[in-house]
């Protein structure tokens, strides 16, 4: 019978290929590393697209391999009954009317922005003037990829037939349709994030860049039919041809589904190259003013989502600067080396002993602001590696606290449990420290395959194998365990939060003004 659903996640560092049965079981995996980005010149962040393509192939062909040595026998593709796409999010990618890319793809950790560019006039530009919001609306001028195409490279801009994100350039390789999910459409794109579709034709966003409606694919919500996988795909992915392609989310919407949260009130925290903090809602909040969520990866909701770019990205950091004995350790036991991490944290007390960290290490971050940048403070001659590792997540554990109570404060609803996933999610002792830091209990769902397994849960909804969202989400996420925060803990760190880390900003701001003058860096 063909009641499973295999989800693809293209992920920054990654690409998984994942079997998933009506019960939210695991059945078989195959994963692929990939080179995140190259970089022909500082600041760039650029990959050919065919790369994560052939990765998907890859990881296909060592899921069936997997599936198909299974100890209580193999599983093959015929019990495949649909398929989901959940990806990076904010990476653009430009093609002609046949889907060949045009140029590498801009990753979305491209810095690169376009000055000089002609401030917006009219009856817009007078309303943002109006609201005081036009750095605001220069920002996303400066950002958005299709203006520095347009003048950077012309050529190629003139031959765009179609230009959207990569899940948008997947889902055509995998349908032969310009179509894609509404809840994929993140970034500089005249998206309409309140009614999930393209903006009105009198809309500011078509005048800050020059998108062109007839580029862009045409949207279908989540759970709904992109359409069937041609023969070309079906043979790359190893299944039927004609297998329905479902349409899912970007790789954190996702995440959120597939740890349960599905409520305002539990956030979903992701340990990935971004960390980030997220809470599902009914209706349409902004937990920064202009700043819009996300559509969710059930219809008819958002995700009011905060993030710190590039947060476990500093753990691996981490590892490669001051990790070499763990690395030597692992390699022998054959372990990944973030397990003997373990003991740098359970030889740390909380609070690292007054080390604290602020996580803004990736220039051009828009919150709290565009001079951020990444601070340690309160080094001592009794600090060692072990406060230092301790220090980095304390600091994104902080940092995405700040955006939870943002988040309540727009919203009225409070927090009261954290469901958290991603790779980093593995750490027992990390999950502890984050329900230490924010004072309420944290969950782990069975699998730390959450983006895949909620991409999986948007395809048994859209089949029509789970009824609705509560009842998809009952029958195919169970809790790991739960982790209560000790008290003692949660003293010291509320009040390094209110005492210390919370004024950091505001203090360091013109420092951190001052070296931008000075040295560039993070570009304006």
């Amino acid at each position: 019978m063909a009641d499973h659903a295999l989800a693809i996640d293209v992920g920054t560092q990654s690409v998984r290929a994942i079997l998933f049965d009506p019960a939210g079981s695991l059945v078989a995996m195959g994963r692929v590393p990939i080179e995140p980005y190259v970089s022909p010149q500082p600041g760039w962040a650029e990959q050919d697209p065919e790369v994560w393509w052939i990765a998907i192939g890859e990881a296909c062909r060592k899921l069936w391999m997997a599936a198909g040595a299974l100890p209580d026998g193999p599983v093959g593709p015929d019990r495949v009954a649909g398929v989901a796409l959940t990806t990076q999010r904010v990476t653009i990618v430009a093609a002609d009317e046949n889907g060949a890319p045009l140029r590498p793809a801009i990753v979305w950790l491209d810095q690169r922005r376009t000055e000089g560019l002609k401030p917006l006039g009219g009856f817009w530009g007078a309303a943002f003037r109006a609201l005081g919001v036009r750095d605001t609306l220069a920002r996303f001028q400066a950002d958005a990829e299709a203006n520095w195409i347009e003048r950077y490279e012309p050529a190629v801009w003139k031959r765009i037939r179609r230009y959207g994100v990569l899940s948008s350039w997947l889902t055509a390789r995998l349908t032969g349709e310009w179509v894609d999910s509404t809840a994929s459409q993140v970034g500089y794109l005249p998206f309409d994030f309140k009614r999930g579709q393209w903006v009105s034709r009198l809309d500011w966003k078509w005048q800050v860049a020059p998108f062109d409606k007839a580029t862009l694919p045409r949207l279908v919500p989540p759970t709904g039919l992109l359409g069937g996988l041609t023969a070309d795909a079906a043979a790359h992915l190893g299944v039927a041809e004609g297998t329905p392609l479902i349409a899912a989310a970007g790789d954190k919407q996702c995440e959120a589904l597939g740890s349960g949260a599905v409520e305002p009130d539990v956030a979903a925290l992701s340990f990935g190259t971004t960390a980030s903090l997220g809470t599902t809602h009914r209706r349409y909040v902004e937990a920064i003013p202009l700043v819009p969520p996300y559509p969710a990866a059930i219809p008819g909701s958002w995700f009011v989502e905060l993030q710190v770019l590039r947060g476990f990205w500093m753990v691996e950091w981490f590892k490669r600067e001051f990790g070499t004995a763990e690395i030597t350790r692992a390699a022998g036991l054959d372990v990944p080396p973030e397990a003997l991490f373990e003991e740098l944290l359970l030889a740390s007390p909380p609070g690292s002993m007054g080390l604290m960290l602020q996580p803004y290490w990736m220039p051009g971050v828009r919150y709290p602001g565009p001079e951020a940048k990444g601070a340690v403070i309160g080094f001592g001659d009794a600090h060692g590696r072990a406060h230092v590792y301790r220090a980095i997540l304390e600091g994104l554990a902080y940092a995405l606290r700040e955006g939870a109570e943002r988040t309540v404060r727009r919203s009225k609803v409070p927090i009261r449990e954290l469901r958290i996933s991603g790779g980093g999610s593995q750490s027992r002792a990390a999950v502890q420290l984050f329900a230490d830091v924010f004072g309420l209990p944290a969950s782990r769902p069975h699998t730390h395959e959450a983006a895949g397994l909620g991409a999986a849960i948007d395809v048994m909804l859209g089949l029509g194998i789970h009824a609705d969202p509560v009842d998809a989400v009952a029958a195919m996420v169970r809790m790991l365990d739960r982790f209560e925060p000790d008290p003692a803990a949660n003293r010291t760190y509320e009040d390094l939060y209110r005492s210390v880390y919370l004024p950091m900003y505001d203090r360091l701001k013109p420092l951190y003004r001052e070296i931008r003058r000075i040295t560039g860096y993070p570009p304006t």
